[in-house]
């Protein structure tokens, strides 16, 4: 196919060879085929405040290098974390001409800006400002400046973003049921597995389903890892119930039974399961109750991992994984028997429809030409170190991957990772 580019965006396709043309003709090898850029709508970036662990610079390298083009930055763990207008505001500052890719941004429902004695203008100013919707906690979010949503104030704050016509993104553990459940400790990892039970995300899910079901609201479950919660979203989609769901590429490429003592790259919330769970999940994204797959990239410095020590219940809980996800999906994808076209509506079109994040996540005329070369066929080796995010761990060093990205490209330009030129986006 040759792909024709006119000021960023893609005005021609012709069959013929596997080509872009942006003023000139790029020919792609025999082994390569052209994606359109992939879209991760979840994706931590926690800069300023936190930009030890990450910041734009190094995590839109990072994308860039993964076939990455577009990312949405989760409103957490950033401080300020992205809950007021001003707070927008500081992190565009930080991102303004250091962006690789293009950035867009969720804003945060919290209690102070959410709940029934919210300020008026808390998630309205932030809509007016840009923001692609809002994301919440049901459980404590890790961090204390980004507190979780009681049952009645996740009920009002979706009732107001629906009036706003917006999504609510909801990360899905129900308090009560983590409060019970016995406390991780140490190596083992079953003990930080049972310390998060696949009820509470079952239980949560119950409340999101219900509550877009009264207001009418879009919601969005977030980094979905227990296939106990599926048979009731199938009836809730069943229903007409306005309710979209992703999981990650580590959930669907690792499992519990792999995952070592003390292995607390591993670690993340709510946790990767057995394998037959993952079988179940690949069932639910082949049969489209699954929408999309996008990375939760969560990093922190190495430190907080608690390498030392091994102990799963005090490290801190996120995998980073931005850079490899293509790869790690599509070699699970492809042992599985699923095209390419599955992994680019996975990773690419339906992340972008989900988020309004039009023109964005397909070769057609009249989207921005944003490519991906992939050699699909090649060999990947993970390094840690070699990765472009900040800090070099990650729980798929060492793997032997299928599938390398050969070149990025942004509005048809090929992208240099030390010469940003990704936009901020609004909605």
């Amino acid at each position: 196919m040759s792909v024709g580019v006119r000021d960023g965006m893609i005005v021609s396709l012709e069959e013929g060879g596997s080509t872009a043309r942006t003023g000139r003709v790029v020919q792609l090898d025999r082994d390569q085929v052209l994606l359109p850029g992939l879209v991760d709508t979840h994706v931590h970036v926690n800069e300023p405040g936190r930009t030890e662990w990450e910041g734009f610079a190094s995590a839109t390298r990072s994308a860039a290098a993964g076939g990455v083009t577009t990312i949405v930055d989760m409103p957490l763990n950033s401080v300020p974390p992205t809950t007021s207008v001003a707070a927008l505001a500081t992190k565009r500052a930080a991102a303004r001409g250091r962006v690789a890719v293009d950035v867009g941004f969720w804003g945060g429902a919290v209690p102070e800006n959410a709940g029934p004695y919210a300020p008026a203008d808390g998630l309205p100013g932030l809509t007016n400002a840009g923001v692609f919707g809002f994301k919440c906690f049901l459980s404590p979010s890790g961090v204390p400046e980004f507190g979780h949503l009681s049952a009645e104030e996740f009920a009002h704050a979706a009732k107001t973003v629906g009036d706003l016509g917006g999504t609510m993104i909801v990360h899905a553990e129900d308090p009560t049921v983590l409060e019970s459940a016995p406390t991780a400790r140490g190596r083992d990892y079953a003990s930080f597995l049972a310390s998060r039970p696949d009820t509470a995300e079952h239980s949560a899910i119950e409340l999101v389903i219900e509550t877009a079901r009264r207001t009418g609201t879009d919601c969005h479950i977030l980094h979905l890892s227990s296939a106990s919660a599926l048979p009731l979203i199938a009836r809730a989609k069943a229903e007409g119930v306005p309710l979209t769901v992703e999981t990650c590429p580590h959930y669907l490429t690792l499992t519990a039974e792999e995952i070592p003592a003390g292995g607390t790259e591993f670690k993340c919330c709510p946790p990767i399961r057995d394998g037959a769970n993952r079988d179940a999940l690949w069932a639910a994204l082949s049969d489209g109750l699954i929408d999309c797959v996008v990375s939760d990239h969560s990093p922190s410095t190495p430190d907080l991992k608690h390498r030392e020590t091994g102990d799963f219940g005090t490290a801190w809980g996120g995998i980073a994984g931005l850079q490899v996800g293509l790869p790690a999906v599509w070699t699970e994808a492809r042992r599985r028997g699923h095209p390419l076209t599955d992994v680019v509506r996975w990773m690419a079109t339906r992340p972008a429809q989900i988020a309004g994040l039009r023109g964005k996540g397909q070769l057609t005329v009249g989207h921005s030409a944003d490519f991906v070369v992939f050699a699909p066929l090649s060999t990947l080796h993970v390094d840690a170190h070699a990765l472009h995010h900040r800090n070099p761990v990650t729980a798929y060093d060492g793997r032997e991957l299928t599938g390398k990205v050969v070149q990025t490209w942004l509005r048809g330009e090929e992208v240099i990772l030390d010469d940003p030129r990704g936009h901020l986006l609004s909605r």
